[in-house]
């Protein structure tokens, strides 16, 4: 079983903080400009701390709004410190780094900041003396700046007034300190050779996917470079040449992408014999994606002697025999070599196991999104197929990717399949809270980021896997917004409509009516009544329809506001619809009749089922006002009594819930007595004795398809005079319950004062003996109820 260790005091304090920064650490000027209060002082740690999860917080909560000043908190030195920043995608601009100018960085990570410009270049030189580490990572823009023209051309037609233009002079002269760098995937044209020259010392360097045919410029590096990363670099024999010369090499990565294009270099035995010869240093290598020319590996019947070793000696790789130790890290992913069975490697990245699919996801989420969504496809094939063995370490390293590539459709595919295996019920109780709600997070942010198909499939389908609606009640709001979004009528793929309103359904089921009423008011049944009307339109009667149905229900339940919003979008014309269309469609009427029972539940709603109110929006020619909306109702009232609907009160079917929730709907009429019964036919006696002839043929000891949170609606029919087969309806679905489910309904009916209005039903003259015999067996289930029981449910 997990544990649930608590968030750090720093991380909530971070959260809150940037939650409220008004309210804590800021104030805010009259043209809507942060400021930090004057007697604040933030060390470093905080300061770092602050930043990068603000760049967190943007990434991963639609709810958090981004600060356009934000940056200029910590433009003073004075009163703010930074010393290490990590940020990404396009939420960063040239005027954020420019209001940090002042600050003495360390490091300084640039991932995907893809509006940054040569702009940006030029705040770089204010941290020149003090920046050790630095990545420019798909910065796909940094190096254009924009070059002013003439406002018109030789036609004298306005034009654009800037173009972007390559910057070719920025250099890294006066970066002294300058020790870690990554130019992976910056821009075609810029020259890396010149840019880098004035660099003495440098200690890792990242070339991924730039493409250059003279790389000799390294070895000026080769008594300090430790880290050579060259993915996708379409290598030749010059190339291995400089890199064997770099003797220092700790990690060396000449990995590629094998679906990005045609590589005319081969990876040979002779030139993993020469790493191992040359680079005695090396701990890490990756050459994944390699097709090897030759044959690097022992034969098949060799390879299988003895159980797997990391022993250099009995390497299945012929070429690292000669290694004199196994190395930490090696790079096999989609390579034959990784099937091998005598690796000398601690760790691996591969296809061929759980653990070296991990390993990839591990290894490359962070810059390679394109090889870490076929690795996060293995991992779903694993956990589809298999039973992981580290599905906690699996589980968080896809939160990782689908964080980290937000944007990436591929990622958000294939991240949200391996979701649905990876918290199904095998693995819930080893997930914490935090954990699982980390996914929620993931999977809404994916709904919000893609409308395409399959994503909204697999994030639905995940979301099936939490414990509705305790489990979503933290982001209760965004999920329905999400869910509600999904549901547009005009939307074609009916898996999808399917499984978000069964979400739908279970989100308002047994959650409070403040709950209900905000997702109400969010249009949720407007949204119902909609995919009602289309199914209607198709003569379709689907569980879409029926769940719809069945969310009403519970949207209403004990929410007058839905239940108006029900009767004021049309809802009764559905109903009515719905019953004409669909008349043997029994777990419809159940739903439907649920719903009404609801409604009727509301005083000053009822006369709206009884009088001409509900239909003040139709005119029907020359007819009397007084004459022709009393047709109409006359219509509608006497269909509840018509063939078709007296099968409904009299139903046996779906046990006797058609006809329990049909007679419960008029009870609550028939309460309001006989002056509100405006209608001529039927006549309220002749609903009276069909009531009472329904409800002498059930059977006292059906088994309930119903779950009450509270009888108040019930217990208000019980010390009245105005109706007794009201009153008898109500006394009989009590002893019903009490009797059938006595550890959950006797509680309940105590709790809720039910023992002294059994009393009074007892005792009043126009009770008929029938309802006496049935609260007397409902009191007496109460009054022999365990004492302790009595006195919890009290307290």
């Amino acid at each position: 079983m997990a544990t649930d260790s608590p968030e750090s005091l720093m991380t909530i304090s971070t959260d809150f903080c940037l939650r409220n920064l008004r309210g804590t650490l800021c104030y805010l000027l009259d043209n809507d400009i942060l400021r930090l209060r004057p007697d604040i002082f933030l060390p470093s740690e905080i300061c770092d701390r602050l930043v990068n999860e603000y760049i967190e917080l943007v990434n991963a909560d639609s709810g958090f709004e981004p600060h356009e000043s934000f940056f200029t908190l910590f433009s003073e030195p004075q009163s703010t410190r930074l010393t290490r920043l990590h940020l990404r995608e396009d939420i960063v601009q040239d005027q954020d780094l420019e209001a940090i100018a002042k600050q003495d960085l360390v490091e300084l990570y640039l991932t995907n900041c893809e509006r940054l410009t040569a702009r940006s270049l030029q705040t770089l030189v204010n941290f020149r003396s003090t920046l050790v580490s630095l990545s420019l990572f798909g910065c796909s823009s940094i190096f254009f700046e924009e070059e002013h023209l003439g406002p018109y051309d030789d036609s004298d037609c306005l034009v654009n007034p800037s173009r972007q233009i390559l910057s070719r002079d920025f250099t890294f002269q006066g970066f002294q300190n300058l020790r870690f760098l990554n130019l992976g995937s910056i821009t075609k044209g810029v020259d890396v050779e010149m840019m880098l020259r004035p660099l003495m010392c440098l200690k890792a360097l990242n070339l991924s996917g730039i493409q250059m045919n003279d790389i000799s410029f390294l070895t000026q590096w080769k008594n300090t470079l430790v880290s050579l990363v060259v993915y996708n670099m379409d290598l030749s024999d010059d190339h291995i040449q400089v890199i064997v010369q770099l003797q220092k090499l700790r990690h060396l990565d000449i990995s590629r992408d094998r679906l990005s294009s045609y590589y005319k270099f081969k990876l040979t035995r002779k030139v993993l014999s020469s790493f191992v010869r040359s680079l005695e240093d090396l701990v890490s290598l990756d050459i994944s994606g390699h097709v090897m020319l030759e044959n690097c590996a022992m034969s098949k019947m060799d390879d299988e002697l003895g159980p797997p070793s990391t022993d250099p000696s009995k390497s299945s790789i012929i070429p690292f025999r000669s290694l004199k130790r196994p190395l930490q890290f090696l790079g096999l992913f989609e390579t034959s070599l990784c099937r091998l069975i005598h690796i000398p490697a601690y760790k691996v990245s591969g296809d061929k196991n759980e653990e070296q699919v991990l390993n990839a996801i591990e290894a490359y989420t962070e810059h390679r999104p394109e090889i870490t969504s076929r690795a996060i496809n293995l991992l779903f094939d694993i956990a589809r197929i298999e039973r992981c063995n580290q599905h906690l370490r699996a589980l968080q390293l896809v939160i990782a990717a689908l964080k980290c590539h937000k944007y990436d459709k591929t990622i958000q595919v294939t991240g949200s399949a391996a979701l649905f295996y990876l918290t199904n019920a095998d693995y819930r109780s080893e997930q914490s809270v935090r954990l699982r709600r980390q996914v929620i997070q993931v999977v809404l942010n994916g709904m919000e980021s893609y409308q395409e198909v399959t994503v909204q499939r697999n994030c639905c389908l995940t979301l099936c896997n939490f414990g509705i609606p305790e489990e979503l009640e933290f982001q209760y709001q965004r999920v329905n917004e999400l869910l509600l979004n999904i549901l547009i009528p005009t939307r074609q793929d009916e898996s999808i409509q399917r499984i978000a309103v069964h979400l739908c359904n279970a989100l308002v089921c047994q959650v409070d009516n403040d709950h209900k009423e905000a997702v109400g008011k969010m249009g949720f049944v407007m949204t119902m009544l909609k995919l009602i009307q289309k199914k209607l339109q198709d003569r379709t009667c689907d569980q879409v329809m029926e769940f719809s149905w069945s969310a009403l229900w519970n949207i209403t339940d004990e929410t007058p506001d839905n239940c108006e919003m029900f009767l004021n979008y049309g809802g009764m014309k559905l109903f009515l619809d719905c019953l004409r269309e669909f008349p043997e469609k029994q777990e419809l009427h159940r739903n439907m009749l649920g719903l009404l029972g609801n409604v009727a539940e509301v005083r000053e709603l009822r006369p709206q089922l009884m009088t001409p109110q509900f239909i003040t929006v139709f005119r029907y020619g020359p007819l009397p006002w007084s004459y022709g909306p009393v047709l109409l109702v006359v219509s509608r009232v006497t269909l509840c009594f018509s063939p078709a609907t007296s099968n409904l009160l009299e139903s046996k079917a779906d046990g006797i819930e058609v006809s329990y929730n049909a007679c419960g709907v008029l009870s609550h009429i028939m309460f309001d007595g006989p002056e509100a019964w405006f209608i001529s036919e039927p006549t309220r006696h002749e609903v009276d004795e069909r009531m009472w002839r329904a409800i002498q043929s059930w059977d006292i000891s059906s088994r309930r398809n119903i779950n009450y949170r509270s009888f108040e609606p019930i217990l208000r029919l019980l010390p009245q005079r105005v109706s007794p087969v009201s009153q008898h309806w109500a006394t009989w679905a009590l002893y019903n319950l009490v009797s059938v489910y006595p550890d959950k309904y006797c509680p309940l009916l105590i709790k809720e004062g039910g023992l002294p209005l059994l009393l009074d039903v007892l005792k009043m003259t126009t009770t008929r003996q029938e309802t006496k015999d049935m609260a007397r067996y409902s009191h007496h289930s109460l009054s022999t109820l365990p004492k302790w029981a009595q006195v919890s449910e009290r307290s």
